[in-house]
């Protein structure tokens, strides 16, 4: 059961601010993990992640720099070509630290994920209901839809029993996407939130 923010200890690594920018190439989707410096510019990079396309089981795996010299965490589906099925969060040891997955019921209409790390129970959701009805519209156009989606759309994450903000998701307006993340609510590991916001991107149209 989750319990009120502050009566745990907080995650053994915590980001409370970071944004996400994706860069596309050819066969792999690369996101850029960077720090969120005080004054609100980007600083420097954090993690480094690769969606390889065409796998049997949807993963994302986050490397420590550039060179991709070191693996630091990753996010898996537990089955094949499912993205509502329960992802799960994994370190650079092998061990489950996380775990997330899309209710299939509430996001035809609006996108609603869950999220779950230790001691903490959280839902998620787009924030705006009529941008998420315009956005649905917009993907059934030919040529468009698969093109561009012109919408800036956010996410609220709610702790499940208390109602307080665990993780947001905000939208930039960008050639490619670009996103600005905060995390007030300590008990939430970087790395669940890192893979969370990477999934809010990688698997939203799937």
């Amino acid at each position: 059961m989750s319990m009120p923010p502050g009566s745990q200890q907080p995650a053994a690594m915590v980001v409370p601010a970071f944004f996400v920018k994706q860069r596309i190439t050819l066969m792999v989707n690369r996101y850029e993990i960077r720090a969120a410096n005080p004054d609100g510019s980007e600083g420097h990079l954090l993690a480094l992640a690769e969606q390889k396309r065409m796998k049997l089981k949807e993963e994302v795996v986050f490397f420590a720099d550039e060179a991709k010299s070191r693996r630091v965490f990753s996010f898996k589906a537990r089955q094949r070509l499912d993205v509502h099925a329960e992802h799960d969060v994994i370190d650079e040891y092998g061990a489950v630290i996380g775990t997330f997955s899309k209710q299939f019921g509430a996001s035809l209409i609006r996108s609603t994920w869950n999220l779950s790390a230790p001691g903490l129970e959280a839902v998620g959701r787009e924030r705006r209901p009529v941008i998420a009805v315009l956005r649905r519209v917009w993907t059934l156009l030919p040529y468009v839809g698969d093109v561009w989606v012109p919408f800036v759309f956010h996410f609220d994450f709610l702790d499940s029993v208390t109602g307080a903000p665990v993780l947001v998701s905000e939208r930039r307006k960008a050639v490619r996407d670009r996103y600005a993340v905060t995390v007030p609510d300590p008990r939430l590991d970087f790395r669940v939130a890192a893979c969370m916001a990477v999934a809010l991107d990688a698997l939203q149209s799937r």
